[in-house]
């Protein structure tokens, strides 16, 4: 994958609060640490700042980030994000993530934890999972559809199989969406998977689904690109056995909501809400990664 560079100076800060920590027992480094590390070579070079009239100084990305993951995880308003503490004001840290996400930072940054997963042997697309789960949206979006107000937001998250399920990918639409009309287009944005030798993977042998996805001509969709669906039919009784492996798409969805912020949509640009859910991904992800070690 490729990165962007950026100035060696400004990943550098003089405040002790953003100095690396590491444990002394484990020799490991913290989890702010950890991300810091992998966020820094994506993000954006910073604008010049002009000869004349410079105005303040540029708050460090580094606190920005810091003010993005208090609202990810306590799910305050951007208003309320307490500045002594974080580093920046919450208005800053906004637009950070304005900038962050039309740079397409998200993103990268999961396909690269994806690829260091897959390195680490705790990543195979042998088998996938798939469901939609539905969160209110109380903002609404940009749209002129009036019943957008409060309409949920479907969420769409295939997490990878092996011992330990990651979540691959995440998309987000309107309510008004059945989840089988995403799924061509959710396989479609799986990134590809690096970090062994050979061509990155793109797509499973296997996708497992709930009878929400049982339709026969998305079943000869999968098979025509060379995936064996797993789905459920509707009309037979329970008891098929592939909920001992769909149940981790719902465990998935369990760990995105764990960061309050996701629950409710409040953000009124989907392309946010969507940067926000992907950088859970990445949060999942690492510590998947830090536990393993």
């Amino acid at each position: 994958m490729l990165l962007s560079t950026r100035n060696s100076g400004r990943c550098r800060c003089s405040n002790r609060r953003y100095a690396a920590h590491v444990d002394r027992t484990t020799g490991r480094l913290s989890n702010a640490d950890q991300l810091w590390e992998r966020v820094a070579p994506l993000l954006p070079l910073a604008p010049a700042r002009r000869r004349r009239y410079p105005g303040r100084l540029r708050v460090p990305d580094r606190a920005a980030l810091a003010g993005v993951m208090f609202v990810l995880r306590t799910g305050v308003a951007w208003r309320d994000v307490p500045a002594e503490t974080v580093g920046c004001s919450g208005v800053t840290a906004w637009r950070r993530l304005r900038d962050w996400t039309e740079a397409g930072v998200w993103p990268r940054l999961h396909a690269a934890l994806l690829a260091e997963l897959r390195r680490a042997d705790l990543l195979d697309l042998e088998r996938c999972a798939v469901d939609g789960s539905h969160v209110r949206a109380l903002k609404g979006g940009i749209t002129s559809a009036p019943h957008r107000s409060t309409a949920p937001v479907p969420v769409q998250a295939p997490p990878d199989s092996r011992p330990v399920w990651n979540p691959a990918r995440v998309t987000l639409t309107g309510g008004n969406r059945h989840d089988v009309t995403q799924l061509l287009p959710l396989l479609d944005a799986v990134p590809p998977i690096r970090g062994l030798r050979g061509r990155p993977r793109r797509k499973p042998r296997h996708l497992y689904a709930d009878r929400g996805y049982d339709f026969d001509k998305y079943r000869r969709l999968l098979w025509k690109r060379g995936i064996k669906p797993m789905i459920a039919r509707r009309g037979v009784a329970r008891g098929s056995g592939l909920g001992k492996v769909r149940w981790v798409v719902e465990r998935a969805f369990a760990w995105l909501h764990q960061f309050k912020r996701l629950r409710i949509r409040f953000e009124r640009r989907a392309g946010l809400h969507q940067g926000l859910l992907e950088l859970a991904c990445s949060l999942i992800c690492l510590r998947r990664l830090r536990t393993s070690r």
